[in-house]
């Protein structure tokens, strides 16, 4: 009988994108939405983002991580993969809390885009005053 491996699931959030997380022991594979990282994130910064997690617990190369992910840009689908990747790497091993909480991982932000108010042109820019 073939040997089960140990998957861990998580979800991680930014903006308005929701990153689902699965994170299992193996070569260090990062797929995301069917694709390799590379070829998903264009810009090297934002692949950084995605493997912070990874170099903070010195545990490149140990998992395979699969990721679906949908909402925001690409800058918020980066942070949700991290913030997703780090809450499985957590039920790994909670002995990686301090670390990741010193750069601040755990925390979800929850700056969120402020609606547009009728009367301004945006959420708070306002008409051009005219005195005549």
């Amino acid at each position: 009988m073939a040997e089960r491996k140990t998957e861990y699931w998580a979800t991680g959030k930014r903006k308005s994108a929701v990153a689902r997380v699965r994170i299992a022991s193996g070569e260090g594979a990062l797929t995301v939405n069917r694709k390799s990282l590379t070829e998903y994130f264009g810009r090297e910064t934002v692949r950084m983002i995605v493997q912070q997690p990874f170099e903070m617990t010195q545990t490149q190369g140990q998992y395979d991580v699969i990721v679906n992910v949908r909402g925001g840009g690409n800058s918020a689908q980066a942070s949700a993969i991290r913030h997703g990747i780090t809450r499985a790497l957590l039920q790994v091993n909670p002995g990686f809390r301090p670390v990741l909480k010193k750069a601040g991982f755990i925390t979800r932000d929850s700056r969120e885009v402020e609606r547009k108010k009728y009367g301004r042109h945006k959420a708070r820019k306002r008409p051009q005053y005219s005195k005549r």
